[in-house]
């Protein structure tokens, strides 16, 4: 059975940082796409960023702030998050594919984690 485990959110004030973990069991995903997407209360989720093979995509809202990375030996993928603001306030979920063609797409992805919450203080 796939499980998506992540960790490390928390409370920060502006401009502070974080960096959640996901890690994943039950199969290995060096191969396969994952994301993380994140959904704020009253909102639809949204896509965050994504790595397939040694492509990265992160969203416009979080680019430049925001960084996807990997570590295929202990099938842990990372999302370190700095100078954060209260609008990245949120629920963030990890994603897996079952492929290798990363998507931006909730649909792209087969496996999700259970989120773990950030929230920005102003």
């Amino acid at each position: 059975q796939v499980q998506l485990v992540e960790s490390g959110g928390g409370l920060v004030q502006t401009g502070g940082s974080l960096r959640l973990s996901c890690t994943a069991s039950g199969r290995t995903f060096s191969r396969s796409a994952m994301g993380w997407f994140r959904q704020a209360p009253g909102k639809a989720r949204e896509f965050v960023a994504r790595f397939s093979g040694r492509s990265t995509v992160t969203a416009y809202s979080v680019e430049g702030r925001f960084t996807i990375s990997n570590d295929y030996a202990t099938n842990t993928v990372y999302l370190e998050m700095k100078s954060l603001k209260p609008e990245d306030t949120a629920t963030y979920y990890c994603a897996a594919s079952s492929g290798s063609t990363g998507s931006t797409s909730e649909s792209g992805y087969d496996y999700w984690g259970q989120g773990t919450q950030v929230t920005v203080s102003s």
